[in-house]
């Protein structure tokens, strides 16, 4: 696994402040905000030049260096970036919500301003959202299927599930998959802030509030996180070492509304009754769920809803954990999966941001008093606008 996220430029780092609980939200300082949303979740102190050269960077958008820092530093804990696969066994199946946002921002300025004759040669090359997963078949000489996956918030869920398949299907044997988003500048902020989908808190600890009664809306975040995912047999014969496992997938539709989620949440509870059976379970088996919990009114209700019909009495704990981080959007799905893989060790990321449990919102939120358990199966949910459900169950290895 690789991460660079709020919380920290490695996965170390991020899970480490997962479960301390720390808050990576803070003061947006990319910008002069001026949108009357003031924080987000940004990526601090990045140095794309720890995996990449100064002119591989460059070439690329910020969306495109958080997918190659990630991918790489989760290469390198595979021991696959000298080798250890062939090269037509080997794919990239990636997910972007909306891809090279910040070069679009600056190239159309450039090009209001001084004429289009001044617009970048990369312009295109940078902007567009297959080169994720472009430049990271290149890096690594990926030369099975290199994919992109656009379905919003639910990306790097779905690129996750698809890439799952690759394998189950015996199309590849590794594949190198997840999601990166680089949204925190004016466009994107004042975007999503014309919507009125974001928190307009000046408190960073009280911005993000999934579940809370008083939330009033996400917080955007920014980075990226990629997964290594390879065939059971072919791991062990290299004697790689094993984190956790991909048991089951779910992809449903709402066909409801273009920004609203079903407020029954029948599309979510197929997507992920759909992980469960595939996973060979049964829904008491799942032992934690990390939400899709994104602090907004309507989805935290239609996700508690979907939970409580599937799921009943059980005894299943809930987090989410864009109380720390924001929401990632199309890479949401990435670090939440990275989050879901470190509670198997029996630690669960608290639900941070909820000081006052919304009724309406009627799970079991992980807490201080009870994150201390042992989980054999975890979820983890992602929707994203446009009525996409995904859902990913993993298993703990070994178990």
């Amino acid at each position: 696994m690789g991460a660079v996220t709020p919380l920290g430029n490695t996965t170390r780092e991020f899970l480490d402040g997962v479960h301390k609980g720390k808050v990576g939200i803070g003061p947006i300082t990319k910008f002069d905000a001026d949108t009357g949303v003031t924080v987000a979740g940004e990526v601090r102190d990045f140095d794309p030049t720890v995996w990449m050269s100064a002119k591989t960077a460059k070439r690329m958008d910020l969306f495109s260096q958080y997918a190659l820092y990630s991918a790489t530093e989760a290469m390198t804990m595979a021991g696959l970036v000298d080798g250890g696969v062939d090269p037509l066994e080997l794919g990239v199946i990636y997910g972007s919500g909306i891809g090279g946002l910040g070069t679009i921002e600056q190239q159309v300025i450039k090009m209001h301003d001084k004429g289009p004759k001044r617009v970048s040669p990369l312009f295109v090359s940078n902007s567009i959202i297959n080169m994720a997963a472009g430049n990271l078949s290149i890096q690594f000489n990926a030369q099975n299927v290199s994919q992109a996956v656009v379905t919003a918030c639910a990306s790097a869920t779905n690129a996750i599930g698809n890439a799952f398949d690759a394998i189950r299907l015996g199309r590849a044997q590794v594949m190198i998959t997840g999601g990166a988003e680089a949204s925190v500048n004016e466009i994107g902020i004042a975007g999503f802030a014309a919507l009125t989908a974001l928190s307009r808190s000046t408190d960073p600890e009280r911005a993000s509030m999934p579940f809370d009664a008083n939330r009033n809306g996400f917080v955007m975040g920014e980075g990226a996180a990629t997964l290594v995912l390879e065939e059971l047999e072919h791991a062990q014969a290299r004697g790689a070492q094993i984190y956790g496992e991909v048991v089951g997938y779910g992809s449903t539709a709402d066909a409801y509304h273009v920004t609203a989620p079903d407020p029954s949440g029948a599309g979510a509870i197929r997507a992920m009754a759909q992980a469960v059976d595939e996973a060979g379970i049964a829904p008491a088996d799942v032992g934690y769920i990390n939400a899709h919990g994104t602090a907004t009114m309507a989805n935290d209700q239609a996700e508690s809803r979907a939970i409580k019909s599937l799921f009943g009495d059980a005894d299943v704990l809930v987090s989410s954990t864009k109380g720390m981080t924001g929401h990632l959007l199309g890479a949401a799905g990435a670090i939440e999966a990275v989050a879901t893989v470190g509670a198997l060790n029996g630690e669960l990321p608290v639900n941070v941001g909820c000081f006052d449990q919304d009724p309406e919102c009627d799970v079991h939120l992980v807490t201080p008093s009870n994150r201390q358990r042992r989980v054999d199966y975890a979820l983890s949910n992602s929707f994203g606008f446009g009525g996409h459900n995904a859902v990913l169950a993993f298993k703990r290895w070994g178990a």
